[in-house]
Formats: C-alpha cells, structure tokens, sequence
C-alpha cells in the first residue's frame, strides 16, 4: 500500500446540454489515471459534480415552464448514466446547487473579503431585450477585438488567446436569443487578482504545478501586464447563490463552480467518515485537476488565488489537455460527427473509444482526432486481433484441464512482459497513455509470434501431446492475463472477463509479475466483437440533424488538427533524383515480421533479426537500429523490409534484406509501421 493520497477532479460538466464524445476525452482519460493509481494501491480519491447555475439554466428552465431545480436534477441523471455507460467511476458525483456548496461559498468569500480582495464598482454589461436578462460571457458571440476572428466568445478569443470584455466584441449577439444586446450598468463585484501576481507568477512558473507551455503561455499572455479583475457576480434575475452580503446580486457561475470540487469532497467524507481538512487543508494530499484547455486561464491563475487567499491547499498538478476532432475536422452536427455518450451507447461498446483515445493521449495539450477509418482498424486490430486473440486460440483448449501446475519455460516472455510492466506504470503515472500502448502492443505482438511458432490447433490433433498442450496454452494465458492487468485502467471490463476466465480476479498491478498456475479455466465466451463499420456509420447518421450548420467562415483552435512541419529534415537531406515507375518496382518492398531479436555484441549499432515473410519463408537481416529499440521492443513486431536486396556478407553473418526505417539515426531512428490488417508477405506498393 502506498503512502500517497491523491484527490483527483475532472471538470464539471454543465447542466445545460448532453455529454458528448469531445466530453469524454477528459472524463476517459481522468478515469484511466484513478484507476491507474488505485490498481498501484495508492489511496485516490475522484470527485466531480454538475455544474448546475447560470443564465442558460433559468432561460432554458423558463421556456421549458418548470423550475431550474427539475432541470438540474434531470440532466444530471442523464450526465451520471452516461458516465457509467462509459464506465468513467467517481468516488463521489456531486451538485454545486447543494448546501455543502453554499456554506463553502460563503466561508470562501468571507476569507477574500477579509483579504481585502474584494472590489465593487459599476459596469456597462450587455443585456438582452427578448430574454430580458444581462448576459454572461458565454452566451455573447462575436468578432474578437484583437485579431478580428469572428464567432468568438464574451470573455476569451480561441484564435489568438486574448482575453477581454463581452462589451469589446465587434458586432456581439445574445447566443440565447440572437438578439443583438444593448449595454446597462449594474453593480458588480471583482476579485483583485493583480494583488497576488508575485505569488501567482512563483506558483505557475515553479516548473512543479503546470506544464511546460502552459507555464510559458501564462508567462506570455498575463503574467507580463497586471492581471485583470475577475468579476464574480451577476446582478438579479440569475440562477445561483445570493451573496449574502451584496443585495440583489447572486456569485457568477465560475466563482461557485470550483468550489463544487472541495463541496464534493466534503459530502464524500460526510459519508465515508472522513474529515475534510485532511483533503483539502493538508500538505501531504496531492490536489490533481484534469481539464481542457479552454479553462486554463481560470484554473491556473484565478482558481489558485482564491485558493491561496481562502487558506485551502494548491493544486499539486493541472493537467491540461487538448480538444477532439473527427477526421481532422471541428465536430460538426450536421455532418453527424458531434455524437453524444448515449448515442454512441447505442451501437458500439465503450471499450473501443477507451482504447482508441488512450492510443492517443500523451501528457502534452496536443488535439487529438478521432478518425473513423483509424478508429476502426485500431480496435479490430489491436484489441480483437492481438490481445482477445490470445484467449480465443488457446482457452478453449484448456477448459478440461486447467493451466499447469508448475508454469513452462516460455523463452523469457513473461519475465520480459513482468520487467516492461514498470516502463508501463511510469508511461501510465506521467499521463503518456500513448506510450504506454505502445509498449503493450508490443508484448501482444511477441504473444502472438509464440501462439504462431507453437500452434495450440494443431498440438491439439495430436493425442500424444496433450501435455505440450496444456504448457502452451498456459503460457498464452498468462500472457493474456498479464496484458489485461496492464490494459486494466482503460479496459476494466475486459479485466473483469479475464478475471472469470481464469477464476482469478485482477485487483493489484503486482499480480502481473507471477504466473498463474494451477486454475481452472472456466467456459470461453466472446470477449470483443470487431467492430462492423456499418455500426459506426449508423451512428453517425443517428447524430446528424437536418438543419446544416453554417461553414465557419475562420477555423478555431478547436478546429485545427493539422500539425505544422518544419523544412528541416528535407534540408539536411534533399530528394533524390526522379526515378521511373520501373525503377521503382525493381524494388520488392514486403510487410515481414520480427520473429527473433538478437544482440549482436561486438556490435556498436546492429541488431541481428530473424523475420518471416510468411510460412517457411525466413529471412536473417542486420539492422541499425541497437541505439533506438531494446530487443524486447521488437520481438513480434511487424515491419516493412526490402526483400530483394542482393544478400550481403557482413563480419557478423549474411544479411539477407534491409528494414525500412527514418530519422537521422542513432537514437533518433523510427522504423516504418503497418496499418492494422497487413500480414507477413504483402508487397508494398
């Protein structure tokens, strides 16, 4: 057990629309990392809560004609089943329209005030004259004031950063009646954010809270000039908390948000006898924040101060994430491709978008995208062809049997697989999920190359070696089972599966480093269906509405997934001379797999491999590429060689074909990868 205690939230989510697939990259991705942290033994706990005040709640409430407290609670039925559909598990799932919440809110205030961080003066604010309220930043779009970028929100430009008041924007329009606002004045209250710069500047820049460019993009867009004032109120009618002592003025929805985090926090302690104080006043508890980074100016300057300021404990990590795209496009409804939670339910098990988003998430802000072909060959690949395809070709073997009393010499891939588990749980704990896939892919790749080289179906025919049989089909399992402990976090109900397979539940990320010996094997039923794309393609013509939405004429941050490449890699080595069609297809390029890795130790850059072109048809070929990948790393794996290559006599054998690869070498050499469905033997074209 470790001594770590972590308390860990995820967003809010507001209670004004459905959770959808863009959603669900943070709530997937905090999951991973709880359970993650919980398989290791740590003490985590995960709270969220809807995010339940603003003018969008009491306008959709008054056109619906009943009270905000009916629509709350059922939009936050819908959040909470989605999120179980999805299987993302809170330790606690709150409400900032609950009492906790209110009593924090004021004890909160009391201390700014007391702080003398408290400002009123009166402000020009827009208001809208169909809706007869004052509008928050967010229900007012129009051109951002700095770079002209049209369709942007009141408070923030997604294109250039900046931010500015709903009063700035060139031709602003109410979002929720497309009337075009009128400015009033009001009374308005503001934090003084400028009087805790020097702390603020320290707490972003300390290296230990934020990453890198984040940190720098503070740095560069707020922490040059004195920080704005943050207004925190909003004038009557509104749907929030009164503050108590300001009449008629009601706490701005991004002051009482936050705070539903320690409101969380405190009614899970109320139910599991827990105090407080010992998560949220107390140094030796890790604070994480999960969050995209359309908040970042919030939770990184404003929501620290007020923290620091009220006597609550810091953050210890904002982790920040970037936004999802679909085919490299902004999610569109028209084109059905803005799909929510439910509907995705309907038709496709969440394990796929587990997997596919962790196959994606590293620890930086990068976007990812969801492209549909990618998304379905992945999964089918990966978790049907590689990992569930363990189970399927070796369980059913062993139903009579059971595994092996004592575990068979397997040439080291367990012990191999058991030493990776480590990299695995540091790649897991830095939030480099991506990295982390890689390598378990890897281990399912030398898992595979060992079901190929032993062939359990033919052992099987062969009364004789039953015993050999029932060896073979418990190095498979284990195998398997070791990958679904590494895969536990993003695929718990495979866990779980594996776990009634093998009449041995999964709860320790230590149970990956002993084979299992000795069980039964209970009855072999499917544990993943591939995915039919006619599935995914009804869902997206399930999600698409009949109104089109107009073309945005400027992409948003949102919208650009495209990276952008420097020239310099085609400087340093320029193209080659134009060669012909024929010259071309003189080369026979073939998909081969890596059978066999081997040191070469007199050697400072070669590694010998052994690959198969399929069947028979084996090939030794020495490639430079010692300083790039460990041998464990390309036990299995699949790679693009030229199989024609006049064989050459090397000091250390005969090399008898090339691996493709690209990079400057060294450490800096990434070989050629293979679309999912390729198999050994397929010419390149």
């Amino acid at each position: 057990m470790s001594d770590r205690q972590l308390l860990v939230t995820a967003a809010l989510p507001y209670a004004n629309g459905h959770i959808h697939l863009g959603h669900l990259v943070e709530y997937i991705q905090t999951d991973i990392w709880v359970r993650f942290q919980k398989l290791r033994g740590r003490k985590c706990v995960f709270v969220c809560a809807d995010d339940t005040h603003g003018t969008a709640i009491m306008i959709r409430a008054r056109h619906e004609g009943r009270p905000e407290s009916e629509l709350i609670a059922d939009m936050q039925a819908a959040h909470e089943r989605d999120f179980r559909g999805f299987d993302i598990e809170f330790d606690h799932y709150g409400s900032t329209n609950s009492e906790e919440n209110y009593e924090l809110c004021k004890d909160i205030w009391s201390s700014l005030r007391q702080a003398n961080l408290i400002a009123e003066k009166d402000v020009e604010q827009l208001f809208d004259p169909v809706a007869g309220t004052f509008l928050a930043d967010r229900f007012v779009k129009g051109t951002c004031p700095h770079c002209k970028t049209p369709d942007q929100y009141g408070d923030n430009c997604s294109k250039c950063g900046e931010t500015y008041a709903p009063t700035d924007l060139i031709d602003p329009v109410s979002t929720l009646s497309g009337a075009t606002p009128v400015t009033k004045s009001a009374n308005h209250l503001f934090v003084q954010l400028e009087k805790q710069h020097e702390f603020l500047e320290q707490w972003t820049q300390s290296g230990e809270h934020l990453q890198t460019e984040v940190a720098n993009y503070l740095k560069g867009h707020f922490l040059g000039n004195p920080l704005r004032d943050w207004d925190v109120s909003r004038p009557d009618p509104y749907f929030g908390f009164a503050i108590p002592d300001s009449p008629n003025n009601y706490w701005y929805v991004w002051f009482d948000a936050p705070i539903g985090y320690i409101a969380s926090t405190w009614q899970w302690c109320k139910k599991n006898n827990e105090s407080l104080a010992d998560w949220w006043k107390n140094d030796q508890t890790e604070i994480h924040h999960f969050i995209g980074k359309d908040i970042t100016y919030f939770h990184t300057l404003f929501w620290p101060g007020v923290l620091k300021a009220a006597g609550y404990s810091l953050p210890k990590f904002v982790h920040i994430h970037g936004f999802l795209t679909v085919d490299g496009e902004k999610m569109s409804k028209s084109k059905g491709t803005q799909v929510q939670a439910s509907t995705y339910l309907k038709h496709l098990d969440p394990a796929f978008l587990r997997y596919f988003y962790a196959s994606k998430l590293g620890p930086k802000l990068d976007d990812i995208d969801l492209n549909i072909t990618e998304f379905i060959n992945k999964v089918n690949s990966d978790l049907v062809g590689k990992v569930v395809n363990l189970a399927s070709r070796s369980a059913r073997f062993v139903e009579t049997t059971g595994l092996a009393v004592e575990y068979p010499h397997d040439g080291g891939l367990f012990s191999t697989a058991a030493i990776a588990g480590e990299r695995i749980a540091q790649a897991y704990d830095e939030l480099d999920y991506a990295r982390a896939m890689r390598i378990i892919m890897e281990l399912a790749d030398q898992a595979n190359a060992y079901v190929e080289n032993t062939a359990p179906w033919t052992l099987k025919k062969d009364p004789t070696q039953h015993v050999r049989l029932q060896e073979v089909c418990t190095v498979v399992l284990n195998l398997f089972r070791q990958l679904c402990i590494y895969l536990t976090p993003v695929l718990p109900r495979l866990a779980n599966q594996c776990g009634q397979l093998l009449n041995a539940n999964i709860s320790s990320w230590s149970d990956s480093q002993t084979p299992l010996v000795g069980t039964t094997v209970s009855k072999f039923e499917h544990l993943l269906q591939r995915i039919a794309p006619e599935k995914v393609h009804a869902m997206i013509e399930e999600s698409k509405e009949s109104t089109q939405e107009p073309a945005a004429t400027t992409p948003t941050v949102e919208a650009s997934a495209t990276p952008v490449d420097s020239g310099d890699a085609l400087l340093q080595e320029p193209l080659a001379p134009t060669c012909t069609i024929e010259d071309f297809t003189k080369v026979d390029l073939r998909v081969a797999r890596i059978i066999k890795a081997e040191e070469v130790p007199e050697a400072k850059k070669l590694v010998k491999l052994t690959v198969s072109l399929g069947g028979d048809n084996t090939r030794t070929v020495f490639a430079g590429i010692k300083a790039a990948y460990s041998i464990e790393q390309l036990q299995g794996r699949l790679v693009v060689i030229v199989a024609n290559l006049l064989p050459r006599q090397m000091k250390f054998g005969l090399s008898e074909g090339m691996v493709t690869a690209a990079g400057p070498g060294g450490t800096e050499v990434f070989l050629l990868g293979i679309d999912s469905g390729a198999v050994p033997g397929q010419r390149v074209h």
